[in-house]
């Protein structure tokens, strides 16, 4: 079981964190190729989101969800706003997306025999909130550069490897 690599997207498509932990697992691509793939990502998931059919809708029915402040509100008798694309399955990798309240994306390459990937990828979200948004010199939105959750992601991530 393996975790390949980690990419954090602001919402409004920027890539703001991209790392990678184990070489042997994915080609390794540039970062040009890692701020290709947040913005098609971003623009995917805001397009699957939209996607997200009603129970019991009539035909001519439009929008299941009013956009306020860029996030969605949840049209009546849904109990939550539209997701988007979560998990993106291959024969060689599994991509789960994490989506916070902010619209921040935290996207989770690894092996696809990797089980409780939602609790890693919840895990690795704590780690971003008690490292990167509790640092006082971190602009929000602005690319990641937070020593301390460098090196508490990677010590996670070796542990959760080497399992």
């Amino acid at each position: 079981m393996t975790v390949f690599s980690l990419v954090i997207i602001n919402k409004a498509g920027g890539l703001i964190y991209n790392k990678n932990f184990h070489e042997a697992g994915l080609k390794k691509i540039s970062t040009n190729d890692f701020l290709v793939l947040a913005g098609t990502f971003h623009g995917v998931h805001a397009i699957t989101a939209r996607l997200n059919p009603l129970k019991g809708a009539s035909p001519g029915r439009t929008s299941s969800a009013t956009t306020i402040g860029g996030g969605a509100v949840p049209a009546p008798g849904r109990p939550e706003p539209p997701s988007g694309l979560e998990v993106l399955e291959s024969e060689n990798f599994r991509l789960q997306c994490f989506t916070t309240m902010t619209g921040t994306k935290f996207l989770l390459f690894t092996d696809t025999t990797q089980t409780n990937v939602d609790a890693t990828i919840r895990r690795v979200y704590d780690l971003y909130a008690d490292y990167v948004m509790k640092n006082p010199f971190y602009q929000l939105e602005m690319p990641v550069r937070c020593d301390l959750f460098d090196r508490k992601l990677a010590s996670y991530v070796r542990e959760i490897n080497n399992r």
